[in-house]
């Protein structure tokens, strides 16, 4: 147990002391300043020219927001035509994987174009090679610099004293990709060569099992994806069981570097902003409000986990490592626990373990995390999803004291606030909305329970198997509660709308504030300004986000994980 706690305070450590030179390279990037990776300028400049994109032109807010829901588009149309016709496509399927129902790809297609990942296909089975890597593969790159190149848009829109210009996102986003997320994950590829992660195009392998049996052993290029999965917040594993397979999470190195990987990028944006804006203690303020609220999720999953089940418990069962169900024993119940916390609060969405096997009140506590949709969160997304908090923690201070509510030297009116609210709420409607809509058809139409097999697990658990699902797609996250049939034309429909609409309006909005404010006159702080970077706005942000998710989201979970948890007890 000493040696868990040891690793997991290794993992935070290393991914907080790396975040912050990390951080300041990120601004660097987002500035154009000069950076040791200026050599990647030729192959940029090459997208460009095939393109016909000027990099240096500058947009407002609404250009920018056209260029990225119109490459994003592009996108989707080509990952359609790939997955519903990769059983033809005559290049790297050598298992003969047949190509994927229309719903399916919908779903994948979307889930992965959202930087969710949220899979509805086992890998190793449902996806050629070559649909890994030309769309998977490729879309975890560029998802990911997406939500990285939003951010930037709402970097400029804050430092700017006046105007209207943003910069230019495709420049952003393709800096994001070369400058950023490529370096590193070429130097993660290599650790987990050198790991023994498999890298090859060779099709399953042909084994002899201990009782004579043969079976066929899929492998791949798993070591090429896994990094990006993990830097780039994807969390779509190349095989169904993801990071609990041992090819794609061979020791306990590999656990370590991957955990760290996911934390890395949207630890050092809160950085970044610091060092963007020259605000260094406004960036802390936030990483201490989003390391309390993380550590608040982290440390009682942890505590729960080690103490086992207890329901086993009360059999006479001894679980001295844990509850161990669902868990690898070459990672342990405490490292698991960790690292699902911070998988679903950073909405990387990647397992090393099952979360359906997990005890009631981790689970709760995984759903909460990604129900609140502020603690680290997604690279570039996680600081907009916070950034729609400060806006009305600035509104609500504002009221409190009596002042003009005021960021940055830009007054705070209601057209900001409104889109703000708007944004939280959408979050809050599509998680509550969407598990209406499937309990209702549960409990009335005879096929989804039996015909479809919706649910392995009926009562309190199976409510929270699908509670579960539309939080993690409202989440932009991918993780599941696998008890949970949900390869099925409602599943894979209305998780991709909700995929689709809470992945666009979260970053829209807050861009479009982004927009309003920096065109807006600069109002220099004086002794009466509030104080944005001091402890006392710390608390009432975090109390804003706090109040906020437990209104809400008590009431659904009371019906899931703490019913279940109090009926284990009882």
């Amino acid at each position: 147990m000493t040696t868990e706690i040891t690793g997991i305070l290794l993992i935070f450590g290393l991914a907080v002391a790396m975040a912050i030179p990390f951080g300041k390279y990120i601004s660097r990037v987002y500035k154009g300043e000069k950076t040791f990776l200026d050599f990647m300028s030729p192959l940029e400049n090459l997208f460009f020219k095939l393109s016909g994109i000027d990099p240096e032109a500058q947009w407002d807010w609404k250009q920018n927001i056209k260029a990225m829901l119109t490459i994003n588009f592009v996108w989707f149309i080509l990952g359609m035509i790939i997955l519903v016709s990769q059983g033809v496509i005559p290049l790297w399927n050598p298992d003969g994987i047949p190509a994927m129902e229309p719903t399916q790809a919908f779903n994948t297609v979307v889930s992965f174009l959202t930087n969710t990942n949220l899979q509805h296909y086992s890998g190793e089975t449902g996806a050629s090679y070559f649909s890994q890597m030309f769309f998977i593969m490729f879309m975890q790159f560029v998802s990911a610099g997406t939500g990285m190149a939003a951010l930037a848009l709402l970097f400029k829109g804050l430092a700017n004293k006046s105007g209207n210009e943003l910069g230019n996102f495709y420049n952003l986003l393709v800096k994001s990709c070369t400058r950023i997320l490529l370096p590193v994950c070429v130097l993660i590829g290599t650790i987990f060569i050198f790991n023994n992660m498999p890298m090859t195009f060779g099709g399953a392998t042909q084994v002899i099992t201990l009782q004579g049996d043969t079976v066929n052993v899929a492998t791949g290029p798993v070591a090429a994806m896994i990094p990006i999965k993990e830097l780039g917040t994807n969390g779509g594993g190349f095989f169904g069981p993801n990071s609990t397979h041992p090819f794609e999470n061979p020791n306990y190195v590999t656990n370590i570097v991957e955990n760290i990987a996911m934390l890395l990028i949207p630890i050092s944006m809160i950085f970044a902003l610091g060092f963007y804006l020259n605000r260094k203690k406004f960036a802390y303020m936030i990483f201490w409000v989003m390391t309390a609220g993380f550590l608040m999720l982290a440390i009682p999953a942890v505590v729960l986990e080690l103490q086992g089940n207890p329901a086993i418990t009360e059999m006479g069962i001894r679980q001295d490592m844990g509850s161990m169900e669902g868990k690898e024993v070459r990672i342990g119940s405490a490292a698991s626990a960790f690292w699902g916390i911070a998988n679903t609060v950073i909405s990387c969405g990647s397992v090393n373990s099952m979360h359906d096997s997990w005890t009631p009140l981790s689970g709760m506590f995984a759903m909460l995390g990604m129900q609140l949709n502020a603690f680290y969160g997604g690279v570039g997304v996680g600081i907009i999803n916070m950034f729609v908090f400060i806006i009305i923690a600035v509104f609500i201070a504002g009221l409190m004291v009596g002042r003009t509510p005021e960021l940055l030297g830009k007054k705070i009116e209601a057209k900001e606030v409104k889109i703000a609210i708007l944004v939280a709420v959408a979050h809050y409607i599509f998680i509550l909305g969407g598990t209406a809509l499937a309990v209702y058809i549960y409990n009335t139409t005879p096929e989804a329970a039996e015909t479809l097999k919706w649910l392995n697990n009926p009562s309190n658990h199976g409510f929270s198997e699908m509670l579960y699902e539309f939080t993690s797609a409202s989440a932009n996250n991918g993780s599941g509660f696998e008890g949970l049939g949900d390869n099925t034309p409602f599943w894979n429909i209305s998780t991709g709308l909700v995929m689709l609409l809470n992945r666009f309006i979260p970053i829209i909005g807050p861009v479009a504030i982004a927009g309003y404010l920096s065109q807006k006159k600069y109002i220099p702080e004086s002794a009466g300004s509030m104080r944005i970077d001091s402890p006392i706005f710390g608390i009432v942000l975090f109390s804003v986000i706090v109040i906020i998710g437990a209104l809400i989201f008590f009431p659904v979970l009371a019906l899931g994980p703490i019913s279940e948890f109090l009926l284990m007890i009882k």
